[in-house]
């Protein structure tokens, strides 16, 4: 009888509960609340869609939209933030791809009231964004330099530290492209000092790295190791991102390879690839083209075509036809080819200094080498047959010629008033003379050394005489 009593109690316990718990009727008003004020349609947002829309038909109109919208005053939450963001974005694409480079730059002076809103962090990125756009612009360096120098003038007037030493690591980097190496080297010897008291390792490493490639194209090769192991060492301190990364390592190789030192040079352009590969960046071309290069100088081109056929399909272009020639060429020791590949890719090697000074040493190895296999048979030839066989004019081949002889690549002698290349063979050197004599010497330091030791031996015993007459006259004394 008491069991189902106690039943009956627990189960009035778990009704009373039930009946005292709070009813969700609050919480779910307020989540409708919320759902239904997220559902509602934003204005900026719309307004951005529209002039997005309108920018295809309508370019100038869309311009007008675009600047309503980032001068809207009454908005200044996140939402509205990004969507202001978006449309100076959409400004600045506009403006450059109509090459209105001055309205980029005013767009950024009207941008102030928004930019005063916003953390200086983001600022920088929109700045920086924007210079971005307008580099996509083709053949558009010269214009980018005014603005970068424009930006840096609103930095020093809005007191932007930070971005202006930004931008003018960018503008170093433009006047570099632009082959103003004075006016970049002045700009880096300016902003090094600013950025070693600041401190910034991230950006004393894009500096010094560009500080490099000027010091490069200047040919000043000892500077240019210097700044890179500058570069390396700020570096150490600091993650480095993987494109950073790869530009250190393709620095690396062609410095390397402008000491002759082509297969470090080639590991550190397969580095350097492998990086940019990887990140699908458009200098992963530029490092094959150089891996390329470095197989042709170190005398092994049969290699190239192990490369461009693990590559040649995915990055196929001029550069790399260029390389495939030039190699074809130096495997068949053939000047002609030579010539026409060079010919044909002029351009396209021009543009690349690495490319250019190599090229014409590449030439130049085929050049000693088909002259060499001329002159071979002949123990006095002369100039102007060798001209007309290798097809080039009499006084380079006469100039090539002597260049060889005072660099010890060909024993003989040029006999100028005849015209005439003497050849001589090679003698081999007889040794035993000189080991003769070799023999002479060792022989007559070991006679001088035992005749001093017969003389210590000599006087030892002279010695030992001299003592024992001493006592045998002092006995017979006695």
């Amino acid at each position: 009888m008491t069991a189902p009593a106690s039943m009956e109690v627990s189960g009035g316990v778990e009704e009373s509960k039930t009946a005292t718990e709070p009813k969700p009727s609050a919480p779910t008003n307020v989540n409708a609340a919320m759902e239904e004020e997220e559902s509602l349609p934003d204005p900026l947002k719309e307004a951005l869609e529209a002039a997005e829309e309108l920018a295809q038909s309508h370019p100038s109109k869309a311009i007008t939209a675009f600047h309503a919208i980032v001068n809207t005053p009454d908005r200044e939450d996140d939402a509205a933030q990004r969507l202001k963001e978006e449309a100076i974005y959409r400004l600045a694409k506009l403006h450059a791809d109509a090459h209105q480079f001055q309205e980029v730059m005013l767009l950024l002076k009207t941008s102030d009231v928004f930019f005063a809103q916003i953390p200086k962090a983001k600022t920088a990125k929109i700045v920086r964004t924007i210079i971005d756009i307008v580099t996509k612009i083709p053949d558009s360096v010269d214009l980018q330099v005014d603005l970068c120098r424009e930006v840096v003038a609103w930095c020093i007037a809005q007191k932007r530290t930070f971005l202006r030493q930004r931008i003018e690591s960018r503008l170093a980097t433009l006047l570099y492209a632009r082959a103003d190496y004075s006016g970049a080297l002045a700009l880096i010897s300016k902003l090094l000092r600013e950025l070693k008291k600041f401190d910034d390792k991230q950006l004393l490493v894009e500096t010094h790295l560009v500080e490099a490639r000027i010091d490069h194209a200047l040919r000043n090769l000892p500077k240019a190791k210097a700044a890179l192991t500058a570069a390396r060492t700020a570096g150490n301190s600091i993650y480095v991102v993987p494109a950073m990364q790869a530009e250190l390592d393709q620095m690396s190789g062609v410095l390397h390879c402008e000491e002759g030192d082509y297969k470090t040079a080639h590991s550190y352009f397969l580095e350097a690839f492998e990086a940019f590969d990887s990140l699908s960046d458009l200098r992963a071309p530029k490092c094959l083209e150089y891996m390329m290069l470095c197989l042709v100088l170190q005398g092994t081109p049969q290699d190239v075509s192990a490369v461009t056929s693990k590559h040649g399909l995915k990055y196929a272009g001029d550069g790399m036809n260029a390389l495939i020639a030039i190699a074809a060429a130096a495997k068949e020791r053939s000047l002609e080819a030579f010539d026409a590949a060079r010919k044909t890719y002029g351009g396209v090697l021009a543009q690349d200094l690495l490319l250019t000074h190599h090229v014409h040493i590449v030439y130049e190895q085929l050049l000693e080498s088909n002259l060499l296999k001329i002159i071979e048979p002949f123990s006095c030839v002369e100039i102007e047959h060798v001209a007309t066989l290798i097809n080039l004019p009499q006084k380079s081949v006469e100039r090539k010629l002597s260049q060889m002889i005072l660099d010890d690549k060909l024993y003989g002698t040029l006999d100028q008033g005849k015209g005439q290349l003497l050849v001589y063979e090679r003698s081999t050197l007889d040794k035993t003379f000189s080991h003769g004599l070799e023999l002479v010497g060792n022989l007559g330091m070991v006679v001088d050394s035992l005749f001093r030791r017969a003389q210590k031996m000599v006087h030892a015993g002279h010695a030992r005489e001299g003592g024992g007459g001493g006592g045998e006259g002092a006995v017979s004394s006695a």
